[in-house]
């Protein structure tokens, strides 16, 4: 399994509840602490949120979320692990795979996209990623990559593609060449550990490992902007436990554009949530 450090989602946690603090106004010395001109402004530009549960629907516990996105009426899902990775077709309603192609054994399955009429699907450590046809998952191709590979979403003309550092990378979706890159910073420092992304409305949602956290990304400057607050969205005796010991953590996000729906969920989740974003009042 992944060795991810954790701690990474805590200080997530712990600079939202310092940001959180600085908009109070009785919160004068948190402020001061947040006085550095950078961390100051994009701090003031942060836009928090809530959430309320519209819909929960069932979700395989035993799939290892990496990446997930809503297509054709149904969830696109790419499970991770060596010996249980998969690119499976998802009934949205019942949590049923309608359809599902195994990895071979040797990947540990990682982000997914649809660019067009092909799927583009990451593996975390083979440096290797997949190109897949839309109606059956049949292997059209593969290309190369430096880095591990973790989360990944289409934004239209590019490939974005996260590695577990601070940096997202736009690239070609024909050729797979890197044609730009950004380091995403939150409060004026580089925020590390992104993992899943999705496209929505001209900013990129990611997870972040290990917090209850999705961040908003503005894709040009990398400056997050926005964070959505999921603490508490399952309980924990349903997160169940990952090879090793671990809670299973918060991953996986698809938005359905044609009507406007966010689904969130985790690796072994028994749950998708689909969920309504309220903004907080500072």
């Amino acid at each position: 399994m992944k060795n991810r450090s954790r701690r990474a989602g805590a200080a997530l946690h712990a600079a939202l509840l310092a940001t959180l603090g600085a908009a109070s106004p009785t919160a004068s010395a948190a402020t001061s602490e947040a006085g550095a001109a950078a961390g100051t402004a994009e701090a003031s530009a942060i836009t928090f949120y809530d959430y309320e549960i519209v819909n929960v629907f069932p979700h395989d516990a035993d799939a290892f979320t990496q990446g997930l996105l809503v297509a054709d009426g149904d969830f696109y899902e790419s499970t991770g692990l060596r010996g249980r990775s998969s690119i499976r077709r998802v009934d949205i309603e019942t949590g049923a795979v309608r359809r599902s192609q195994a990895l071979p054994d040797r990947y540990f399955g990682e982000g997914l996209a649809l660019a067009g009429d092909r799927f583009v699907a990451l593996t975390y450590t083979s440096g290797l990623g997949f190109v897949l046809s839309r109606d059956d998952f049949r292997k059209l191709g593969q290309f190369a990559y430096d880095g591990e590979g973790w989360g990944l979403t289409f934004d239209g003309n590019h490939l974005v593609m996260s590695d577990g550092s601070a940096d997202l990378e736009f690239r070609d979706p024909e050729t797979f060449e890197v044609v730009r890159s950004v380091t995403v910073t939150f409060r004026g420092k580089p925020l590390r550990y992104l993992n899943e992304l999705e496209y929505v409305d001209g900013r990129i949602l990611a997870n972040v490992y290990g917090a209850d956290e999705i961040v908003r990304i503005n894709p040009k400057t990398g400056v997050v902007d926005g964070v959505i607050l999921l603490s508490g969205i399952i309980a924990p005796e349903e997160r169940g436990e990952e090879p090793g010991g671990a809670p299973p953590v918060l991953n996986g996000i698809a938005y359905d554009p044609e009507a406007d729906r966010l689904f969130v969920t985790g690796k072994l989740w028994p749950k998708v949530f689909e969920i309504r974003l309220k903004e907080r009042a500072n």
